[in-house]
């Protein structure tokens, strides 16, 4: 059995280059969801799916459509993990010190996070038991974040598969379960 995990095509907007508040940066978060996208290629190395999950945001649907030909399940489960800034003050900082403190908040459960890691480990595991469950090959469109802790999870659970630190958008990465 294989499993596929495809990141979506790359979006078209790009990163605040200056110094945000919290609310521009949720402003950026919104328009970077609404985003057009760079279609290009994708390479299957040859790999042939029985079926597709997607994420249901508009860049993996896309993405998910172009990938796959035949019925795409489309899973809230699938989406990027809400992070929210930590301050709500107008207090302008340069946006790596926004995600820093960001992803710090969410790995300690700070209460600005409106989702924890253990509910998006939740998401992950129902969408992996449904697609383990399936025995088909399957093919995972989704979002960074969510690839990174979906490959541990893999690995956990006896597959076999590349290391990717943060994954390329519309390529696919294969694993095995050996």
């Amino acid at each position: 059995m294989k499993i596929g995990l495809l990141r979506h095509f790359k979006v078209t907007l790009g990163y605040p280059s200056k110094f945000v508040t919290s609310k521009e940066l949720l402003i950026w978060q919104q328009e970077y969801n609404e985003s057009r996208i760079e279609e290009v290629d994708i390479h299957h190395q040859g790999q042939k799916w029985s079926r597709c999950y997607s994420s249901d945001l508009e860049r993996a649907k896309i993405t998910a459509s172009r990938a796959f030909e035949g019925n795409i399940t489309f899973l809230e489960d699938l989406r990027e993990m809400s992070l929210y800034p930590v301050f709500r003050a107008e207090m302008r900082l340069p946006l790596w010190l926004h995600v820093t403190l960001i992803r710090i908040a969410w790995f300690l459960g700070h209460k600005s996070q409106k989702e924890s890691k253990k509910e998006v480990m939740r998401r992950i595991n129902r969408v992996l038991d449904e697609a383990i469950a399936e025995g088909e090959d399957i093919l995972i469109v989704g979002h960074g974040g969510i690839m990174m802790f979906m490959r541990k999870e893999l690995l956990k659970r006896g597959f076999s598969g590349p290391k990717f630190n943060r994954p390329e958008n519309a390529k696919v990465y294969i694993f095995e379960k050996t």
